[in-house]
């Protein structure tokens, strides 16, 4: 406790509840404000990672070009986050567990101050099976 010792003896604590207030205001308030950043940047790596999995789907259908997924994930990005966060978008053919897969990834910004942060610091990828017509008759 804050106090000032007195004529008396004694010890005057008067102002210091307005001091222990401000300081556990400002602790309070610091992780708070620490909280909903860290879900901010939980929302952001989420909405990414979905649109680069919606734009593998599309990439991945037999009458559809690879660059139709790309399309899509920075029409998701765009719409949920801002376009400045659709920026790093890359399809790419691959083969996974010995199926042929589309691979989109995205690198993106990794928000640390509201939505600034380090640029390329989030990377997500998302893959989907090709899909092929067959011919059957």
């Amino acid at each position: 406790m804050l106090g000032v010792a007195v004529p008396s003896g004694g010890i005057d604590d008067r102002g210091s509840s307005p001091v222990e207030f401000v300081l556990v205001g400002a602790l309070l308030t610091a992780l708070t404000l620490g909280v909903l950043q860290f879900a901010l940047a939980v929302y952001v790596r989420n909405v990414v990672h979905d649109a680069a999995v919606e734009g593998a789907h599309v990439a991945a259908l037999a009458d559809t070009e690879p660059g139709e997924g790309v399309q899509r994930t920075r029409s998701v990005i765009g719409r949920a986050i801002g376009a400045d966060y659709a920026q790093g978008v890359t399809v790419r053919e691959t083969v996974a567990l010995g199926v042929p897969t589309m691979e989109v990834t995205v690198r993106t910004t990794l928000p640390l101050i509201g939505l600034l942060g380090v640029p390329s610091g989030l990377e997500v990828v998302g893959r989907a099976p090709v899909e092929t017509f067959t011919d059957e008759g």
